[in-house]
C-alpha cells in the first residue's frame, strides 16, 4: 500500500509518542526522541499536534517529523524501516518540495535533522542538499549507579516552577527578566507539566551550599529498558564555571536510573566545547559527529 503523511489530531499524540519511544536505541546517533514532542508541549498540546507530521503504511506508523520553527524538521524513522528505498524516496520528495513539510525559513531555506537515516541523508545530499553544522551524541549506560556530587537537588513540582524557570532563563538568555516574561514562561512551564508527556519526565534543579538554585535539567523516559533523553540542561549565569553543569548532569542521569532508563542521552553542537567537555566529565560516551541537512534558498 502507499505511504500516507498525516497531522495527528490531540487524541493520536499518545500514539506518536508511543512510536519514538519504541524506536530509541542505546548506541549511535540520537534521533528525535518522544521528550522532544515533551519540551515542545510548551506550546500546548494543541500547537505540538500541529507541528507533527506521520508517515504511515499499511496503519503502521515508520517516520515522524516534529517542525521546530518555520523552517527545521527533527525527523526519526523506524529502525527497521531505515533502510526502506520506498520510504526513503517518499520523505525525500516531501522534504524537499518547497510547498511541502517544509515551508522554509522565509527565503525558501530549510533544515531537516535525520540523525541515523543514512538512506534519506544520501537522497536528499542528491538533489543539492548540504551538510549544515556537525552534532555530537554523548551516551551513558545505566546499568550501574550514578556517583553524585553531593548537592541538594530537588524534583520541581508545579509549585516551585519559578525556581527552575528562573534557572533555565538565565543560563539561556542570560537578560533581566520582566514581570511579563516571568509570567510567561512559568506559564510555559506549567503548560507543559499538566500536558500528556509529563508522566514520564522530571525537572531537576540542584542547589549550592548557600541553598541557591544554580542549575537545571529536565529528563524524558522512554519507558524501562530504553534511552531516556536529557534535554535541556542549564546552569545559571552567574553559577559557572564550578563544576554544576557536572552535577546537575550526574543528578539527571541518576533520575534516569530511578525511572528504569537503560541510558541517558544528549546531543550538543560540536561546536559547544563547555558542554562536550561537562557531559565527558559526567562519564558519558561521545558517539560520531552526525550533522544536519540545509537546502539554501529557492
Amino acid at each position: 500500500m502507499s505511504i500516507i503523511l498525516s497531522t495527528p489530531k490531540v487524541d493520536e499524540l499518545s500514539s506518536a509518542a508511543e512510536a519514538l519511544k519504541r524506536w530509541q536505541l542505546d548506541e549511535g546517533a540520537l534521533q528525535l526522541h518522544s521528550g522532544d514532542l515533551g519540551w515542545h508541549s510548551q506550546n500546548g498540546v494543541e500547537a505540538t499536534a500541529a507541528a507533527i507530521r506521520m508517515w504511515s503504511r499499511d496503519g503502521e506508523v515508520v517516520a515522524i517529523g516534529l517542525l521546530d520553527g518555520r523552517g527545521l524538521v527533527r525527523l526519526a524513522v523506524a529502525p527497521h524501516r531505515r533502510e526502506d528505498a520506498a520510504l526513503a524516496r517518499r520523505l525525500t520528495a516531501d522534504l524537499d518540495d518547497p510547498a511541502g513539510v517544509l515551508a522554509g525559513d522565509g527565503d525558501g531555506g530549510a533544515t531537516v535533522e535525520a540523525r541515523g537515516a543514512e538512506l534519506l541523508t544520501q537522497l536528499l545530499l542528491e538533489r543539492g542538499w548540504e551538510r549544515d553544522e556537525p552534532w555530537t551524541t554523548f551516551h551513558r549506560t545505566l546499568s550501574d549507579p550514578v556517583e553524585e556530587r553531593g548537592l541538594r537537588v530537588e524534583t520541581i513540582e508545579p509549585d516551585r516552577a519559578e525556581v527552575w524557570v528562573a534557572v533555565h532563563w538565565s543560563a539561556f538568555r542570560g537578560s533581566v527578566r520582566t514581570d511579563a516574561d516571568r509570567r510567561r514562561t512559568v506559564g510555559r512551564w506549567l503548560t507543559m507539566a499538566g500536558g500528556p508527556f509529563y508522566g514520564d519526565a522530571r525537572s531537576l534543579a540542584i542547589f549550592d551550599e548557600n541553598d541557591d538554585a544554580v542549575a537545571v535539567a529536565a529528563v524524558w523516559s522512554a519507558g524501562p529498558g530504553r534511552p531516556g533523553l536529557l534535554e535541556p540542561i542549564g546552569v545559571h549565569h552567574g553559577h559557572r564555571g564550578r563544576g554544576y553543569g557536572t552535577a546537575v548532569t550526574l543528578a539527571a542521569a541518576a533520575t534516569l536510573r530511578d525511572l528504569g532508563s537503560s541510558s541517558a542521552g544528549v546531543c550538543v553542537q560540536s561546536s559547544n566545547l563547555g558542554a562536550m567537555a561537562t557531559y565527558a566529565s559526567a562519564g558519558f560516551t561521545p558517539s560520531a559527529e552526525v550533522t544536519d541537512l540545509r537546502r539554501g534558498p529557492r
